[in-house]
């Protein structure tokens, strides 16, 4: 006969009850799953951990897009090339000596990374790729979604990480990247792998087509998952410049941890590898600081005309009538009666006012005019 195992731990709970013993046996049932509560005044509260004070955090996610070619890449490797070193961040402040671990889907190392990053002055002993995956004599190539463990143990056995980079994150969600449920699921080992190993873990991705003028976090592809999961996130970006020379901008569209906005001005650099004739490549040259929000900085449309572009349309027509003028003096002009140029410049658009370049090399300038 075939006893009921809920009768046995009923027995056996029972039996244990008289005697006094609270262990409460249970025979021929697995365990129950137990929640652990643990009460606030247990946790002593922490200091965020900087790996570069206010931009990338120790044991947390970060994440930069941008359009293809904002060099979100190359920022990356400058980044590690300032970990590995000890370097300075662009704000002068310096980084903790650290190895740095790249995995990348996308770019060689031999004709892309390593020259990137020995012109960006890396230390290359502490710069390690993520190669295959090797069980017994079967070796495979690195699945971010599913080789984080391994990829933890390989990073303690060469002594820790300070620094991860993963381009493009999107390939460790192995399921639709656009649905929020299965995106959070394939980052949460990339989060878990930050927290394993006090690395900074920094994902590259892109901006999705046809999203300008929306907000700068809902412009990341892919679910919002990816901003909401991310502590940080960081949008590089070749602004629209209707006066001259379009800047290149890195900046904070979120922080969970600290201040957003603000940023840096960078340029693409293009270079010859010392030693190794032929080998042509870029880096990153970091420029000013720049302050403001981050549709400010990126350039993007604040939606409806209101008061402030109406006047900066009014001051435009009143002074550019007598006939085109220098941009610059329109800029000097345009501060000193306190309208903000991105506001002005979105008026120039408006109304269709004409930039051109007048003369050539250093005499030459940019001019705007009413058209006729």
């Amino acid at each position: 006969m075939t006893v009921d195992p809920a009768i046995l731990a009923a027995a056996a709970a029972e039996y244990h009850e008289q005697r006094g013993d609270r262990s409460r046996i249970v025979v021929g049932l697995p365990a129950a799953p137990q929640v652990e509560l643990v009460r606030a005044d247990a946790i002593e509260p922490e200091p965020i951990r900087w790996l570069w004070p206010g931009w990338m955090a120790k044991g947390k996610l970060h994440i930069i897009g941008g359009s293809p070619g904002a060099g979100k890449t190359t920022i990356c490797l400058r980044m590690g090339a300032t970990v590995s070193k000890g370097g300075a961040w662009p704000d002068g402040s310096h980084a903790p000596i650290g190895n740095v671990v790249i995995w990348s889907g996308e770019d060689d190392p031999a004709d892309t990374l390593v020259p990137r990053l020995i012109a960006s002055g890396a230390d290359m002993r502490r710069i390690f790729f993520v190669g295959g995956v090797y069980s017994g004599d079967i070796a495979r190539a690195f699945d971010p979604s599913r080789d984080i463990g391994p990829l933890q143990a390989a990073i303690e056995r060469a002594g820790g990480a300070a620094l991860i980079i993963v381009d493009p994150i999107v390939n460790a969600v192995t399921g639709d990247s656009h649905k929020s449920t299965e995106t959070r699921r394939g980052l949460q080992p990339l989060v878990d792998l930050a927290a394993a190993t006090d690395a900074a873990l920094i994902g590259v991705t892109h901006v999705a087509k046809g999203s300008a003028g929306r907000e700068p976090l809902e412009r990341l592809s892919g679910s919002l998952a990816f901003g909401a999961v991310a502590r940080i996130v960081l949008m590089a970006a070749k602004k629209a410049e209707d006066d001259g020379p379009a800047p290149r901008i890195v900046c904070r569209v979120k922080s969970n941890i600290g201040p957003d906005g603000n940023g840096f001005t960078y340029e693409i650099c293009q270079t010859g590898i010392v030693g190794h004739p032929g080998v042509e490549t870029s880096y990153v040259e970091w420029g000013e600081a720049v302050k403001g929000s981050p549709r400010e900085l990126l350039g993007e449309p604040d939606g409806d005309k209101g008061r402030a572009e109406s006047d900066a349309e009014t001051f435009l027509k009143a002074l550019l009538a007598d006939g085109p003028m220098a941009a610059k003096d329109v800029k000097e002009a345009a501060e000193a009666n306190g309208l903000a140029w991105r506001t002005v410049r979105r008026a120039q658009k408006a109304l269709g006012v004409k930039v051109a370049r007048s003369g050539f090399g250093p005499e030459g300038q940019w001019t705007w005019s009413l058209q006729p």
